[in-house]
């Protein structure tokens, strides 16, 4: 399945009518099954899928590592993709604990969670000694448009990025969910076996508490996003111990959690 699609449309402007096409995104039912068992169904962009297999489990505490992971087919069906996999003892008799029943749709990340305490879940404690300046964060938004490949075809995806001081931008995932998108970015790091602690997460999107919960798993020290945070989001920063940082725009940004982590340009380098 490819990830866009061109459509015919017509457009309305200036009090005129014209014909002509527009390139969108694919929007797919993809079911992640584990052991033979069915676990969820989220609507998501085709591409990027073996990221999206790893980093899913990874950030649903399904497996602590990728080599949990024994085995990944990805089946391409009538109704959409299937991630089958199999898992390694003991993950392959604990990932049912905490299962989901019902399909995510696409702006959803807790679609389907059986109860408010998983919803809730407390998220893991983050433990970095990372700091960075606001040039680090000016570069990578700076960097994060351009990188966007999908999004400039369509103008309809979020992204996920990983930025580190030392080398700039080194991977982004796209997807029309903005919690499918992390999920890929934690699968592409984990599988390229990168510390997740030397840098920082930039995402397209508003910063929802369950894209906190995700980037509390993958381990990132700060997060950064161009939308506002909900209040919950940032409570639950505080206590995963991120960074949050949000309204990130070209003339500034507003931090709201761990600001001792954004230093001057002279610490950074330091450090």
């Amino acid at each position: 399945m490819q990830p866009t699609d061109r459509v015919p449309s017509t457009a309305w402007k200036r009090h005129v009518r014209s014909a002509g096409e527009r390139t969108i995104p694919e929007e797919v039912a993809v079911s992640f099954t584990y052991n033979g068992s069915s676990y969820a169904v989220m609507m998501a962009t085709p591409q990027d899928l073996d990221d999206f297999a790893y980093g899913f489990s990874l950030t649903e505490g399904i497996v602590s590592s990728v080599d949990e992971i024994e085995r990944l087919a990805v089946i391409e069906e009538k109704l959409g993709i299937e991630l089958r996999m199999w898992l390694s003892a003991p993950s392959g008799t604990a990932y049912g604990e905490r299962r989901r029943y019902l399909a995510g749709p696409t702006g959803c990340g807790l679609c389907g969670i059986e109860s408010l305490s998983e919803a809730m879940r407390a998220p893991k404690q983050v433990e970095s000694r990372a700091v960075f300046s606001p040039d680090h964060i000016m570069r990578a938004l700076e960097m994060l448009a351009p990188a966007q490949t999908l999004n400039r075809q369509t103008h309809a995806v979020h992204a996920a990025a990983f930025f580190t001081p030392a080398q700039g931008l080194i991977a982004l995932r796209e997807d029309v969910g903005r919690h499918n998108a992390l999920d890929k970015l934690a699968g592409a790091l984990a599988r390229k076996r990168i510390s997740a602690a030397d840098g920082f997460i930039v995402f397209t999107s508003r910063v929802s508490v369950e894209m906190i919960q995700k980037a509390a798993a993958i381990g990132v020290p700060l997060a950064v996003a161009v939308s506002a945070p909900t209040a919950l989001a940032v409570r639950t920063a505080e206590t995963a111990g991120i960074t949050l940082v949000a309204v990130a725009r070209s003339d500034g940004f507003e931090m709201f959690t761990h600001t001792h982590r954004i230093v001057t340009e002279a610490a950074a380098h330091v450090a």
